[in-house]
């Protein structure tokens, strides 16, 4: 399962899409991956994976993303996915105030299966808001509260017409680059602690190392 590190040079960041079914995750992905819409997607089983390379102030990024089933019979499957993830995108209807009201769900399963995770939040179907705007079901400033809790961005999104799609991504590749040092797959490899460094002689020296704890890479 493709993780978040450093191959040839190249970074490599795992990002997650969550969300409840039907919000249009697939969608965005498509639109972000291969620029193109479809409409008739059937509900993802599972996991599918993408990956798409960008540059990121002046860093080749490799973007590793899943997009999770948001079937509730899939939600326990769907944890083995969070492990190792550098960025989620929690994504909602924009017209569906079910979908919005479980952002909170997803943000205590990441916060308590991956703390090095950033959260990105992620309003859909912006298109069919824009045809009327009666069709809005989760006021703006409201889900920007949520954002504000988070320390994060919120993003409204369009995969119709692919407004502010591109926008989500190049942010997830800007903010690793720009915090990658204070992720622990980055972090300088250390002696193990057991490890000891004998010497032929009088003496006998034994080698010593530090640990500390890591907490978040971004204060919540």
């Amino acid at each position: 399962m493709a993780s978040s590190g450093s191959k040839d040079g190249q970074l490599q960041i795992k990002v997650v899409l969550l969300g409840a079914a039907s919000v249009g995750k697939t969608c965005l992905v498509s639109r972000y991956v291969h620029d193109r819409f479809t409409s008739n997607y059937q509900n993802t089983i599972g996991a599918a994976f993408v990956s798409k390379k960008i540059e990121a102030l002046g860093k080749r990024v490799t973007l590793n993303i899943w997009d999770t089933a948001g079937s509730e019979r899939y939600q326990s499957m769907t944890k083995m996915y969070y492990r190792g993830a550098r960025a989620a995108i929690l994504c909602y209807d924009l017209t569906e105030r079910t979908s919005f009201d479980k952002i909170r769900y997803w943000v205590g399963e990441l916060q308590e299966n991956e703390q090095h995770c950033r959260i990105y939040l992620c309003g859909t179907k912006k298109d069919l808001i824009d045809n009327d705007t009666r069709t809005r079901a989760v006021p703006q400033n409201e889900a920007g509260i949520i954002a504000q809790d988070l320390r994060t961005e919120h993003f409204e999104t369009s995969s119709l017409t692919g407004e502010n799609v591109e926008a989500v991504f190049q942010r997830i590749g800007e903010d690793y680059v720009r915090n990658m040092h204070s992720y622990p797959e980055n972090q300088p490899k250390q002696e193990d602690d057991t490890q000891q460094a004998f010497h032929i002689g009088k003496s006998e020296e034994k080698g010593t190392t530090s640990s500390c704890a890591l907490g978040s890479c971004f204060k919540r």
